[in-house]
């Protein structure tokens, strides 16, 4: 795979740690597996968000507490205390500046504080928002992007379709259950794009993005970048495919670990050279 021009490093630009209350608006079943709920209130004055994998803790109240336990945040820095709030991390999906709404797509998957919690969704109720503390800033001036996710981070593979420019080639890749958990995603890039249906096996256990992507025909010429994210340990034989393999240096390459099989709690900035898991 030929590059003529040495491909440009992510950024990371710094936003002021803020923890937010904030009251549902509106929720959405928009497949079988995933809830969008729309966050509201004057506490999303300054909102930052301009990444395509920019994300929040949503902090979750105790069992039978109606609000949870806020972050201590001093000095723009989350502080260890007593009691600390229960968080997960949740992708940015659409930020609305001048209506103060965020929203945030949820996937059902029956258990955890998170998924139980997005399954009894309504308006009125109120959650914690912590972040986001950075963005990870790429700049878009490659030749071709192979994008891949599964329904937890298609969020975000949304975001990246939608902040592409227009005309560049993407070839992507998403895993869900079956056709019903299918999404459309607005995009003004050259898309080809192939859903990957796994059935009745349980999310993260399939190798289905994995072939998907060492099958895939990319460009012979020209600079690429490949972002793919699910879950982390079925993704460690796609990033070595995509360094060892393929050739393409780190500054190409982006292979996020959303969440790990038997882990209540994965934190995704532990274990690669992006700090990714």
């Amino acid at each position: 795979m030929t590059v003529d021009t040495l491909p440009p490093r992510m950024r990371i630009v710094r936003h002021p740690l803020k923890y937010r209350l904030l009251e549902v608006r509106k929720v959405d079943r928009i497949s079988p597996s995933t809830v969008r709920v729309t966050f509201g209130g004057e506490a999303l004055e300054g909102f930052c968000e301009q990444a395509p994998t920019d994300h929040v803790k949503l902090c979750f109240a105790e069992g039978g507490a109606e609000l949870p336990v806020e972050p201590v945040v001093i000095n723009d820095t989350w502080m260890d205390a007593p009691v600390e709030p229960i968080t997960r991390d949740y992708t940015v999906r659409h930020y609305r500046r001048d209506s103060r709404e965020l929203d945030v797509d949820m996937v059902l998957h029956g258990r955890g504080v998170a998924s139980t919690w997005a399954e009894r969704a309504e308006p009125g109720m109120r959650l914690g928002v912590l972040g986001p503390r950075g963005s990870e800033v790429l700049p878009m001036i490659h030749d071709w992007y192979l994008l891949a996710a599964e329904e937890t981070s298609l969020p975000a593979l949304a975001r990246w379709l939608e902040m592409l420019p227009a005309g560049v080639r993407v070839l992507a890749f998403a895993e869900v259950p079956g056709p019903e958990d299918e999404q459309e995603f607005r995009t003004s890039a050259d898309l080809t794009m192939t859903w990957l249906h796994r059935g009745s096996a349980p999310a993260g256990t399939t190798d289905l993005i994995e072939r998907a992507v060492r099958a895939a025909e990319l460009p012979a010429e020209g600079l690429g970048f490949a972002w793919v994210a699910g879950e982390a340990t079925s993704l460690k034989p796609v990033r070595r495919y995509l360094r060892n393999e393929l050739g393409l240096l780190k500054e190409q390459v982006d292979v996020d670990g959303y969440w790990k099989r038997g882990v209540e709690n994965h934190d995704h900035h532990e274990d690669d050279e992006h700090g990714h898991a």
